[in-house]
């Protein structure tokens, strides 16, 4: 009979041929029904060909059983990368803060380079201004010399000049106080403090490190549950530029070491605890941070997904340590009473302590950022895949352009082309070179970079040129 889609195999499995027979028992040839697997319908297939088919067929049912065995086998590696990833993101801020805690207390010119900006806030130029002033006019102490002086006249029949005198005392206290308070704020404000705050900060450093360390001593001391700053260099310049100015009678007073609160020493044994334990792991931690990481990406079974995971949890380590800073800050200017320093010194001091960790977790802000961002559009996701076509028909518009203006690579693009895998590698070692010796990297400079990375990586698909098929055909018959 005529072939027929609808033919169904006889009781051996055979399907009738093109003249409507079946094969014999000893079946030299047969057709097959068109399936997986199966020749298309109306082709032959000899014995032997049918028995390699059922090999075949078997190869591949074993093959599946063995994938699902090994997926299987391989469940643990998501749970144990996860866990990897996370502790390893967790300890990127506590690195973060044991980086700076070597940075800004072990070295004396970083520390300087923190702490000379203070000098220069309002808040805390008042909050000197007030503390010297009040200092130097109770020493001073004009009603009392007021006083003795109005005696001393009533006594050398003078009472009326006396009692004068004896009545405005206050207000020339006042008007006396008034003026040393210009006088000093304007001393506190000028270049001759801004140095001293550095000369003086520069020495007291050593003690700052003693006192973190528990051996105290120096000019930062602890009182009155307060760990203190020693005043007294600031009120030597002072009194040497008020006499300058022509109130010489700050000459008779005697030696003066006002203080001010730098923070509660129930916070210094915090931070003494945490200066020991970060100083001790301060270059473990950074390394344990990442290699954790690192190891978690490669224990996974999806290595791009979860470096894609590993970036943006990274990134948001560093969110989570800009937040606890935020509710450090507020825990900080409470501890410290207003009656000490003014709540906007306290918060001008703290801003200005914490800005270089601020800037680092920043930086490493944006490289977890770039990293999940490049790990994800080198996937293999449909976003990505059209992305970079994308990127690479624009590219090949361009080179077409250019081509069609007489612009060339000829050589070089050809070169370029055959060792696009290595430049590709050496740009980006370029640029984490870069990123990495860079003196004190900002967001900015990680984000430069990156698009820099981009440029080069553009360049290098720009350049590259594919051989001709005769070029082709040419090496591949001269190999």
């Amino acid at each position: 009979m005529p072939e027929s889609e609808g033919a169904v195999p006889d009781s051996n499995g055979a399907v009738p041929d093109s003249e409507g027979t079946s094969p014999d028992s000893g079946g030299t040839e047969r057709t097959v029904p068109d399936g997986a697997g199966a020749a298309p319908r109306g082709a032959t297939l000899t014995a032997e060909e049918r028995a390699e088919l059922e090999r075949l067929r078997a190869e591949v049912a074993q093959q599946h059983s063995q994938e699902k065995a090994r997926r299987r086998r391989l469940g643990w590696r998501a749970p144990v990368a996860t866990m990897l990833i996370v502790i390893g993101c967790l300890l990127a801020p506590v690195s973060v803060l044991g980086v700076w805690a070597a940075n800004q207390v072990s070295n004396t010119d970083r520390y300087v380079a923190n702490i000379e900006p203070l000098i220069h806030e309002p808040a805390i130029q008042n909050a000197l201004t007030d503390k010297i002033t009040i200092q130097i006019t109770k020493h001073l102490n004009v009603v009392g010399f007021a006083n003795q002086a109005a005696t001393a006249l009533t006594s050398r029949g003078l009472p009326r000049v006396g009692t004068l005198l004896k009545t405005f005392a206050p207000s020339l206290a006042s008007a006396i106080a008034g003026f040393i308070h210009t006088q000093v704020h304007k001393i506190v404000t000028s270049p001759a403090i801004a140095n001293a705050w550095i000369q003086v900060n520069r020495v007291a450093h050593a003690q700052l490190v003693k006192v973190l360390s528990g051996q105290g001593g120096g000019s930062i001391t602890t009182s009155n549950g307060q760990v203190i700053l020693d005043l007294t260099p600031f009120v030597n310049i002072v009194k040497q530029d008020l006499v300058k100015r022509g109130l010489s009678i700050v000459n008779s007073l005697p030696p003066i070491h006002p203080t001010i609160a730098l923070f509660s020493s129930k916070t210094l044994v915090q931070a003494q605890t945490l200066y020991r334990l970060i100083n001790t792991l301060k270059w473990v931690l950074p390394f344990l941070s990442l290699a954790l990481i690192a190891l978690g990406v490669y224990v996974a079974r999806r290595h791009r997904r979860a470096l894609v995971g590993a970036g943006l949890g990274f990134a948001g380590s560093m969110v989570l340590l800009g937040a606890i800073l935020a509710i450090f800050r507020g825990v900080y200017i409470n501890s410290v009473p207003n009656s000490l320093v003014p709540s906007d010194a306290a918060a001008a001091a703290f801003d200005t302590m914490v800005r270089f960790i601020k800037e680092g977790l920043r930086v490493l802000l944006v490289v977890g950022l770039v990293v999940a961002i490049a790990a994800f559009f080198t996937g293999p996701s449909v976003t990505a895949v059209r992305t970079r076509g994308g990127f690479v028909k624009g590219l090949g518009w361009l080179r077409a352009t250019g081509e069609h203006a007489g612009l060339r690579t000829g050589p070089v693009g050809r070169w370029t082309y055959a060792h696009r895998k290595g430049l590709r590698i050496a740009a980006a070692s370029l640029v984490a070179l870069i990123l990495v010796f860079s003196g004190q990297p900002t967001g900015l400079t990680v984000l430069t970079l990156a698009i820099v990375l981009l440029v080069l990586l553009g360049l290098i698909e720009l350049i590259g040129r594919r051989p001709t098929q005769p070029e082709m055909a040419g090496h591949v018959g001269a190999s």
